[in-house]
């Protein structure tokens, strides 16, 4: 459908939907539809006919509706095309994250968040599983796994192999950009301070979307103990990135000492 026609066939949707609109008259190229309170608009026919035709209109007794595909549509059209089909199926929103002193606000998609199902889990005493500054700390490691672009490449690329890799570059690192070295320098101090045996199963769950039960047949683990040793994971995680949010304070004897080289 081209862009025209896909403006007024939304035009044509929010004015139905959610109404029991009227089909009160028509001629050879137009229609008029009354929906409450007297709110009635010309629409042209051959329009109405098509979103009947592709299922985004039903009609019956004189009334005009719209119909569950039409929701669909609405979603697609409000979106870049690259996006639209898949964000019929994502629940998307945004989430404000501190990073590097600096406040920036990231797109999410709760529908695939590793943790949204593990932030519903509950204890026996109905407190939540994981705390609020537990799942943060995951979800800013997804984010800096992102944004360093660790993950792993699942499609073949028929770009040309571009050899202009300096001497001595690290694979992988000379064409990337300041954010994206600074997002993987984060995410190697996080691994660091959460230690050999934690990480591994924070990167797990967080960046590469297994499930609990996936990581305990890799490892080997005891049934429900993924759950646990993730939860210990991101509870040291919380603990390195509050601390890394935390002013520097000098002790007296030190700032003394840079007083007396300023001076």
């Amino acid at each position: 459908m081209s862009e025209p026609k896909t403006a007024a066939m939304l035009k044509l949707l929010r004015f139905v939907m959610g109404h029991r609109v009227l089909v009160e008259s028509r001629t050879e190229s137009d229609i008029v539809l009354t929906r409450g309170e007297g709110c009635s608009r010309t629409f042209a026919l051959g329009l109405v006919q098509h979103g009947l035709s592709q299922g985004l209109l039903s009609t019956s007794g004189g009334l005009l509706a719209a119909t569950p595909t039409a929701c669909a549509f609405i979603r697609r059209a409000l979106v870049s095309p690259d996006e639209a089909f898949a964000n019929q199926h994502r629940d998307t929103g945004h989430k404000t994250m501190i990073v590097e002193e600096v406040t920036e606000s990231v797109r999410v998609n709760h529908a695939e968040s590793p943790l949204s199902a593990l932030a519903r889990l509950k204890e026996k005493s109905g407190a939540p599983f994981l705390e609020s500054q537990a799942i943060a700390a995951g979800e800013r490691l997804l984010a800096d796994f992102t944004r360093g672009q660790l993950q792993p490449r699942m499609t073949m690329t028929y770009a040309p192999k571009l050899e202009s890799k300096a001497a001595g570059a690290r694979s992988g690192e000379h064409d990337l950009s300041d954010s994206a070295l600074s997002a993987r320098r984060r995410v190697r101090s996080a691994v660091e301070a959460m230690g050999p045996e934690l990480s591994g199963v924070a990167l797990d769950i967080c960046c590469f979307s297994k499930g609990l039960e996936t990581v305990e047949r890799e490892r080997q683990w005891p049934v429900r103990s993924a759950k646990v040793m993730l939860r210990a994971a991101l509870q040291a995680l919380a603990r390195h990135y509050e601390s890394h949010c935390r002013p520097h304070r000098r002790h007296p004897e030190e700032a003394a000492q840079v007083l007396d080289t300023q001076l």
